[in-house]
């Protein structure tokens, strides 16, 4: 018996283990950029039930042909993923049902019917059930070969072939129909049609990983890579980009954690890239929740030095010669540490000096603090000669609103107002 896989790695100098990684990184490349589609779509589900849903295809089509060849499984994939997609929209459509239980009601009852026709027509054959759950990507260097390559880097790589050139062709189509289907549709672009052509692609790649990586990964890369980019970036061909980056590195990182602990390869590839979504989902630049949290930080001590500086400032304009510790200046502000921060922030930056313990303004910092007040008033003008607010109630909202009104549109207060000299409580709107 000839291994043609091998000679394929001798030609690429490739070990058996790099040719595991590089059928892995293959197989969540291909996974990923459909998956994208999926999650823009609101569809992660969808990647599950088809990856479920093909189950009696498969068996079908290996009932008929009575062989483990591509090309039947792939016919029975297809027609059995188009099914999945039809009743789960028939049902969500027609019925009434809500589009995700839809599709755990069709896949689980497709996946049911496949799992009960393996019991009883497959047993005793050469069809493998650790292909459909696990996979069997440690054995790839040692499976059969096509034109010299391991089938399953063959056929994946075909579908990663496959799915980039139907995303060049069809790019403007997918994206439209993606994020705006009645736009696409009054643009002449079938709506429908994209939508089982993407239903297709995911079937078909479903079907062509199942072989390597069985069908947790699938899933799992179907839907996480994707998820993980989105929450990177706002643009989709950049989200293609970083899905198709994460599965790579999910792969590599899932090989050496498998040897680490001794455990199933496609099994650590999902952890691995569970773990950099979770990575992506506390550090993400836009979207973390350290990010927000921190930008959340920031703009509660931005507007916590603008009250100091306005407080101090307050206290100057009633020519009054008393100066504010740092404790009472603090308390004045909620007190804690975050106000202390603020007051440290405040020395740092020039705008406050302390004197035996004492707050006082710099020029710097009287500047700033007269703007602020001055935004102040001017809000508290506009809300008591445009909208008709009585007195008592216009100083919380400009005390809310003076921290994020710039130069422009101080201007357009001022352009308002009957008159800018005084604000509605008799006090002069500094200049």
């Amino acid at each position: 018996m000839h291994f043609y896989p091998l000679t394929f790695a001798a030609f690429l100098d490739l070990s058996p283990g790099q040719l595991v990684v590089l059928t892995g990184a293959v197989t969540n490349v291909a996974c990923a950029v459909v998956g994208c589609f999926l999650v823009l779509r609101r569809m992660s589900m969808m990647g599950d039930a088809l990856a479920h849903g093909v189950l009696p295809g498969l068996v079908i089509a290996f009932l008929f042909s009575g062989s483990t060849s591509i090309l039947p499984l792939f016919a029975g994939a297809i027609a059995c993923g188009l099914l999945t997609t039809f009743l789960t929209q028939t049902l969500h459509q027609y019925a009434r049902v809500p589009s995700d239980a839809s599709m755990g009601v069709v896949f689980t009852s497709l996946f049911a019917l496949g799992v009960v026709l393996i019991k009883k027509y497959v047993s005793g054959l050469h069809f493998d059930i650790a292909c459909v759950y696990e996979g069997t990507l440690e054995l790839v260097a040692f499976s059969e070969s096509i034109a010299g390559v391991p089938r399953p880097l063959f056929t994946t790589s075909l579908v990663l072939l496959l799915n980039l050139a139907v995303l060049l062709l069809l790019w403007k189509e997918l994206k439209i129909s993606s994020f705006d289907p009645a736009l696409a549709t009054t643009m002449g672009i079938s709506a429908t049609a994209m939508h089982y052509l993407l239903m297709t692609l995911v079937a078909v790649t479903a079907v062509a990983s199942f072989e390597a990586v069985g069908s947790i990964l699938v899933v799992a890369m179907l839907i996480v890579p994707a998820a993980t980019a989105h929450l990177l970036t706002d643009r989709l061909a950049v989200m293609i980009v970083i899905a198709a980056i994460v599965g790579v590195a999910s792969s590599v990182l899932g090989y050496w954690a498998a040897g680490y602990w001794d455990t199933n390869i496609a099994g650590m590839m999902t952890v691995a890239v569970g773990l950099l979504y979770t990575l992506a989902v506390f550090f993400s630049p836009q979207y973390g929740i350290c990010s927000t949290v921190w930008r959340n930080l920031r703009v509660s001590l931005r507007v916590l030095r603008e009250d100091l500086l306005a407080m101090l400032y307050r206290v100057e304009e009633l020519n009054s010669t008393k100066q504010l510790t740092v404790a009472e200046a603090s308390a004045a502000v909620g007190g804690g540490w975050l106000a202390r921060w603020g007051v440290r922030e405040l020395e740092h930056r020039g705008r406050v000096t302390r004197q035996q313990d004492r707050l006082q303004l710099t020029d710097e910092g009287r500047k700033r603090a007269k703007k602020l007040v001055r935004t102040h008033r001017l809000w508290e003008t506009y809300l008591v000669q445009h909208l008709g607010m009585p007195l008592d109630h216009v100083h919380e909202p400009a005390h809310r609103v003076e921290h994020f009104i710039d130069e422009h549109l101080r201007q357009e207060l001022e352009s308002e107002v009957d008159s800018a000299a005084q604000d509605p409580h008799g006090r002069d709107i500094p200049e």
